[in-house]
C-alpha cells in the first residue's frame, strides 16, 4: 500500500548497485547523496519494455540533473547481476546499453515497500519517482501505472521548482516568475 512521504525523512537505503559495473561490490546508500538532491525512481522490471524508455531517457539528459546539483538512481527488486546483464545489452537488442547514473538491486523488497511502492503480488516495484532534497527529505513523489512512462522534462521541471524555494503556479516553466 503506497505512503505518503511528502516533507518526511526519506527511508533509509544500502542497496547493491551498479556503481562499479565490473566488481558489482559497490553499493549505494542514503548518506551517498547528503549535501545533493536525489531523484530515485523505481521500476518494475529489467528487461522489459517500457522500463528501458525512461532510463534511457533519465541518462541521455543526466548532465541536466547533474547541473541542477541533483543525482539519479534507478532501483528495482531485480539483482545486480540482471541490472548489469541489461546494461551490458545494447539499446537495439531491448537492453540499456552504458547508462550514466548506477542501478540498484532490491531484491528483499525492504526499499521498494518502504517507499510505498511494492506491488506485493506481482513481487516488483510500481513505477514510483521521489525527489529527496539535499537534508533527506522526500519532496515530491508520483506512482504511475506500469503501462505509462514518466516524464524527463516533468521531472526536470518539478526538480526545479522545489529549488526556486518559492510557491510555482500550475504550469510553471524555469525562468517564469514565483508566486
Amino acid at each position: 500500500m503506497a505512503s505518503r512521504l511528502v516533507g518526511l525523512p526519506a527511508p533509509d537505503f544500502d542497496m547493491k548497485s551498479t556503481k562499479n559495473l565490473e566488481t558489482l561490490d559497490e553499493n549505494v546508500k542514503l548518506s551517498d547523496y547528503e549535501g545533493k538532491w536525489l531523484v530515485l525512481f523505481f521500476y518494475p522490471r529489467d528487461f522489459t519494455f517500457v522500463c528501458p524508455t525512461e532510463i534511457t531517457a533519465l541518462s541521455d539528459r543526466y548532465e541536466e540533473f547533474q547541473d541542477l546539483d541533483a543525482e539519479v538512481l534507478g532501483v528495482s527488486t531485480d539483482s545486480e547481476f540482471s541490472h548489469r546483464a541489461w546494461i551490458n545489452t545494447p539499446r537495439d537488442e531491448n537492453g540499456l546499453g552504458d547508462i550514466k547514473y548506477p542501478l540498484a538491486a532490491d531484491p528483499t523488497h525492504k526499499v521498494s515497500r518502504a517507499y510505498g511502492v511494492l506491488n506485493e503480488e506481482a513481487g516488483a516495484a510500481q513505477r514510483g519517482l521521489f525527489i529527496i532534497d539535499p537534508e533527506g527529505i522526500v519532496r515530491y513523489q508520483v506512482v504511475t501505472d506500469d503501462n505509462v512512462g514518466r516524464s524527463v522534462d516533468e521531472t526536470l521541471r518539478v526538480l526545479e521548482a522545489l529549488q526556486t524555494g518559492s510557491l510555482c503556479p500550475a504550469n510553471w516553466k524555469p525562468g517564469e516568475k514565483t508566486l
